[in-house]
């Protein structure tokens, strides 16, 4: 059934049924003869058609072009209620066989009833046209790229709740603008940052290879210096590069994790170990105690013990010599709690939130001095994430870092 065709039934049914209340209500009140009484359903009959096939005409196909406004559509329907009014008033009045000089007078009481009915419906109206004149502004607003344009709220109805709705859009529209904008001033930060740590070491490489290749440098240590040189800046580009691709895969949502029981003892005694000459190297104390009641974690170890690489590399480079590190692992019941703390300059507040953020640094004048792209920490919030887990930082300048994730226990496998 089209949709002309069930107003049309249901516009009849309830003329029908309102025709056969009215008639009933009048043959036991009034007790009307039987003319009266057919005329009267006649003229019912007549003038509620009339009506209801304005309303079903209007819900088809609209109000005239001069009637858009909702200000003018409740005029309109004043005016064509008093004038239906009108009109039955007029025609029991005829059958009732008032006087020429009270029709006269319903008429003017009737015309009066209309004048205050347009006077109210406008009036009335006046809330909901702000309302909808603010829209029109807001819109028009927003697609200039004025996105922390509102619509005042003036009411608890339909359009107040339209009002409000439109607002939340608008917030959420707005917060996702500033993380695109957030995002994309992080992937020049971060670019820069790759870009330095690309071309310093391949310059350094060019031209201890030109050196060599020119005859420059003859004397067989230097020679094996720069060799040796070379190698070792051949893989940090590596690494550098393994962390983009990482990173790339954590962004896209395709990091792959191997998930088998592991101990998280050995991960934490194999870090203690690679990482004790650096610590060495830099004057630094670095130890490690984990809870003897720990279970095997299900986890994927290689990247688990990536982030623990990246985190106590982070606390070196930060921690002045004759510091401390500490790796710390406890049992919290349905995962496992590991921490990371050092005796280092701290972190700001302000600086913390963003602490995890690629290509990020408290302070970027160190970055030369310390080394890295700065996305060792994204990796490992990414890698952490991936598995279920959590990971924040707490700190105090002056007073050292303390770096913490937690590894649920058990953890699906990932494709």
């Amino acid at each position: 059934m089209t949709s002309l065709a069930k107003h049309s039934v249901q516009a009849v049914a309830t003329l029908l049924a309102l025709l056969a209340i009215v008639l009933a209500a009048t043959v036991v009140l009034l007790d009307p003869p039987s003319g009266d009484l057919v005329d009267l359903g006649l003229f019912l009959l007549l003038s509620g058609g009339i009506t209801v096939g304005l309303g079903v005409a209007v819900s088809q196909f609209g109000l005239p072009s001069w009637a858009r406004s909702i200000r003018s559509r409740l005029i309109l329907i004043s005016v064509l209620v008093m004038a239906l009014s009108l009109a039955n008033v007029g025609f029991v009045a005829v059958l009732m066989f008032f006087s020429q000089h009270d029709f006269y007078l319903l008429v003017v009481l009737t015309v009066f009833s209309v004048g205050i009915s347009i006077f109210v419906a406008y009036a009335s109206s006046a809330p909901t046209a702000r309302v909808m004149d603010g829209f029109v502004s807001a819109v028009r607003e927003i697609n200039t790229g004025s996105l922390d344009t509102r619509v005042p709220v003036e009411s608890n109805d339909e359009v107040g709740e339209l009002a409000a709705a439109f607002n939340d859009m608008v917030e959420r529209l707005q917060g996702s603008f500033e993380r695109e904008r957030d995002l994309e001033n992080a992937r020049k930060e971060l670019f820069g940052a790759v870009s330095h740590d690309l071309r310093t070491p391949l310059a350094s490489i060019r031209a201890m290879i030109e050196s060599i290749n020119d005859g420059v440098v003859t004397d067989e240590d230097t020679k094996a210096r720069y060799l040796a040189t070379i190698q070792s800046e051949v893989e940090n580009l590596s690494g550098l590069i393994g962390d983009l691709f990482e990173l790339s895969q954590i962004d896209a949502g395709i990091l792959a994790l191997h998930i088998e029981s592991s101990s998280i003892q050995d991960l934490i005694s194999d870090t203690l170990e690679s990482m004790a000459a650096q610590a060495n190297n830099r004057r630094l104390r670095l130890e490690g105690e984990v809870a003897e009641d720990i279970s095997p974690v299900s986890m994927d170890s290689q990247r688990v013990q990536r982030v623990l690489y990246n985190l106590v590399q982070n606390s070196i480079r930060y921690t002045p010599p004759d510091g401390s590190i500490s790796i710390r692992a406890v049992d919290a019941g349905e995962e496992v709690h590991v921490q990371v703390a050092d005796t280092g300059e701290g972190i700001r507040q302000r600086d913390l939130p963003k602490i995890f953020d690629r290509a990020y640094r408290a302070d970027p004048a160190r970055h030369r001095e310390s080394g890295g792209a700065g996305i060792g920490l994204s990796i490992a919030k990414g890698i952490i994430e991936a598995h279920g887990g959590r990971i924040w930082v707490e700190s105090e300048p002056g007073r050292g870092s303390v770096f913490s994730f937690t590894l649920p226990k058990s953890v699906p496998a990932a494709g």
